[in-house]
């Protein structure tokens, strides 16, 4: 099936989100982004993962589609203390203000959804890959 995968944010929309998510193979497109809630799909190669990171006053919502990984979390960059296995249909919950990261430990892509609460990134921001992730200069 064909999806819309712009950023429609501020409309109303109904959308099959396991669906999108796993048809998405960017490693992030973001699908909505209103004022005080925003959703990307995610697709992590092997081997790689999403990248250290936190946000500031935001609440995030990560549920696994497909694949296996391992969540990291933490008060500090370096004192990652919470380690969980994730897998198909688990979902990860990361309080504000947390250091977390999710890695790909399987051997095929690992596609998920997130939904931050509120807004993390540009509206309509599309990575095709991690790189470009790391090298967009509106990302933190």
């Amino acid at each position: 099936m064909a999806y819309d995968y712009s950023d429609r944010g501020k409309q109303p929309v109904v959308e099959n989100i396991e669906g999108m998510t796993l048809e998405n193979e960017n490693y992030r497109t973001t699908i909505w982004t209103g004022d005080n809630l925003q959703v990307t799909v995610m697709t992590i190669q092997p081997g790689d993962d999403i990248g250290l990171e936190i946000h500031e006053g935001i609440d995030q919502f990560l549920r696994i589609e497909e694949g296996t990984g391992l969540c990291k979390m933490g008060p500090k960059e370096d004192e990652l203390t919470f380690e969980r296995k994730v897998k198909d249909d688990d979902a990860i919950f990361v309080p504000q203000n947390t250091w977390h990261n999710v890695e790909n430990t399987g051997d095929k892509p690992l596609k998920l959804y997130t939904i931050y609460a509120g807004p993390d990134h540009v509206p309509g921001t599309v990575h095709k890959t991690h790189e470009d992730a790391k090298n967009d200069p509106n990302e933190h």
